[in-house]
């Protein structure tokens, strides 16, 4: 009888909070390529919600959407990894745009603007968008996976594939690097990433925030993730 209590208590959460996953799959496939599928995040994300409710414990003090919301990021983030859907030539260009940010940055003493990124490139200004938002969605994760695993202690209690015991170290040593370099960011672009990751706007309600266009925020977004992986270069050569 126990066990059947408790198996009516977790198809209830599931059917709950089934409306999240979407909302969830949504969030994040706005800084995909269009040949990932909505559906398959979808899949991913009710998988991740299904192990949330097996093993959620009221108990440890987190509230079973938080907790959800972290495993369902965590399922889609895993299934992103495994698809091979990253051609080379994205991550060429990725390099090739963090490579023109710091050489900007050097020569002027300041924040790279997006023109002058173009021009070291030899680019047109919408070719550069183009490139960019490729580029920013090939490397993205990685920061996903840190700026939403802020809180550590949930973040390391109910992450989907913590890491080993002896990569502890190196991950926190990131997430330092990582926190220390977003406060670098232009103004704008930090409160675009804060909006996104701390508010949980998509980009559409950001661009209503800011007042400026969808598009655009994809722009900045983009940008900003280029911008952190350029000045975290010299921790991942370390």
């Amino acid at each position: 009888m126990y066990n059947l209590l408790e198996t009516d208590s977790q198809t209830e959460m599931v059917e709950r909070h089934a409306p999240l996953v979407k909302r969830i799959a949504h969030h994040m496939l706005a800084r995909l390529p269009s040949s990932v599928i909505l559906e398959d995040l979808v899949q991913s994300g009710m998988i991740g919600l299904l192990e949330a409710a097996r093993k959620y414990d009221a108990s440890k003090g987190a509230s079973f959407e938080t907790y959800a919301g972290i495993r369902i990021r965590g399922a889609i983030i895993d299934e992103v990894r495994k698809g091979d859907w990253t051609p080379r030539s994205v991550h060429r260009n990725c390099r090739r745009i963090s490579s023109s940010i710091q050489a900007v940055e050097a020569r002027t003493g300041r924040d790279a603007q997006d023109i002058e990124v173009a021009r070291d490139m030899g680019v047109t200004l919408d070719e550069y968008y183009v490139l960019a938002k490729d580029a920013a969605s090939s490397r993205l994760f990685s920061f996903d996976e840190m700026l939403e695993g802020r809180d550590d202690a949930m973040g390391e209690e109910v992450s989907h594939d913590g890491p080993a015991p002896d990569d502890e170290h190196e991950y926190h040593s990131f997430k330092k690097a990582l926190a220390a370099a977003i406060k670098t960011l232009p103004e704008r672009e930090q409160l675009v990433l804060s909006l996104y990751y701390d508010e949980e706007l998509n980009l559409k309600e950001i661009g209503q925030v800011l007042g400026v266009s969808e598009s655009r925020i994809s722009q900045i977004h983009s940008q900003a993730a280029l911008r952190l992986r350029s000045r975290l270069a010299s921790w991942r050569a370390a």
